[in-house]
């Protein structure tokens, strides 16, 4: 029964750890988000996120994104600074009209930092980028 179900590859989904100016603290914050770089809407868009070392674990976060338009963005949690020492994953599930899609994103360890950082598409803003 298992071997019969089929979840096709992610294409053009990513997450991505951004800084960003808040504008009411005036401080710089590392924030998580999901991108949709398809020509196509996602529907239930589905995340479980945690973090991890070899003796840390964080609560799971869920979080739900009813729909996300094509070329779009959406933010998912508030990153704090301690949390970027540790691996961060996020397990992303989706509609794309009736097919379901799923796939693991995994920051490493200290993967997430100022030397790390690059444009990101659709933000233009600069972040740590996961594929």
């Amino acid at each position: 029964m298992k071997k019969d179900i089929q979840i096709p590859e992610v294409k053009d989904v990513f997450v991505v750890v951004v800084q960003e100016q808040h504008p009411e603290y005036k401080t710089v914050d590392w924030n998580a988000y999901i991108i949709n770089n398809k020509d196509v809407d996602l529907d239930t868009v589905l995340i479980v996120s945690k973090g991890y070392s070899q003796d840390k674990v964080t609560p799971v976060m869920r979080h739900t994104i009813k729909f996300l338009p094509a070329r779009s963005y959406a933010k998912i949690e508030f990153m704090q600074e301690r949390l970027l020492a540790i691996n961060n994953e996020f397990k992303v599930t989706f509609f794309e009209g009736n097919q379901m899609f799923d796939k693991t994103y995994v920051f490493r360890k200290n993967t997430i930092n100022t030397q790390a950082l690059q444009t990101i598409p659709l933000m233009q803003l600069k972040g740590v980028l996961v594929k």
